[in-house]
């Protein structure tokens, strides 16, 4: 049997996508995954043009800055390759993607319970004038409600792709740990702090914070 084809991670680009780009031109064609923050200035689709041409597969979630403006956010969802929310095979791997950030207005998990557990009882709430597009304001498209977490929390997979960390990291949360162990994860794959590191989890599953732009191709544990 061959060798299946690559999985390559990458940290948040902010705009920086030479990095990405040379990994992808230097292996053999395979998935590259973002881990949010790709601050597109053109349609991803553009961006990654030759990579796509070479045979690669471009999947991605959201990240905060992703939202911050609507170029932003259209460059980046008009492309057919947002793994957030859901549970996609890749290879041999299933891989699930928690794309976003916690927003106090919504939900600070170790502050207790959430506002508001979903994205209906959040669009009711809205004032006058704070829908954009008859739904969610822009700067919350990417927040993550508890809805998500069960919907995430129903299936198992292998690899769990977040913009927030886990407990490793200074700023992570626990809820993070609890969602992957209770998905049967074997490893987190994250960004947002621009932090490159390993570490392992206290319920034993391994973690990869990425820094910028970084790129890193699948080790995973044994």
């Amino acid at each position: 049997m061959g060798r299946e084809p690559p999985l390559l991670f990458a940290g948040d680009p902010h705009g920086n996508f030479a990095p990405l780009l040379r990994a992808c031109e230097a292996g053999v064609a395979g998935t590259l995954i973002i881990v949010g923050d790709l601050v597109c200035p053109a349609p991803v689709a553009r961006i990654f043009a030759g990579p796509i041409a070479a045979g690669w597969t471009i999947r991605w979630i959201l990240g905060n800055h992703d939202t911050e403006t609507e170029a932003a956010f259209d460059n980046l969802t008009g492309h057919d390759g947002d793994l957030g929310l859901r549970v996609s095979q890749i290879g041999p791997w299933r891989v699930a993607g928690l794309p976003g950030v916690f927003r106090p207005r919504v939900w600070q998990p170790e502050e207790g319970a959430a506002s508001y557990r979903t994205r209906a009882g959040f669009r009711a709430a809205l004032r006058p004038g704070e829908a954009w597009r008859d739904g969610l304001p822009l700067w919350h498209r990417d927040t993550i409600f508890p809805e998500d977490i069960d919907r995430l929390a129903a299936q198992r997979c292998d690899i769990l792709v977040s913009h927030e960390a886990p407990t490793s990291h200074a700023h992570g949360h626990g809820v993070i740990d609890d969602l992957a162990a209770g998905c049967g994860v074997r490893l987190i794959v994250h960004g947002h702090h621009h932090q490159s590191y390993s570490a392992v989890l206290a319920n034993g599953v391994h973690v990869r914070g990425l820094g910028v732009s970084e790129c890193w191709h699948l080790e995973m544990p044994a």
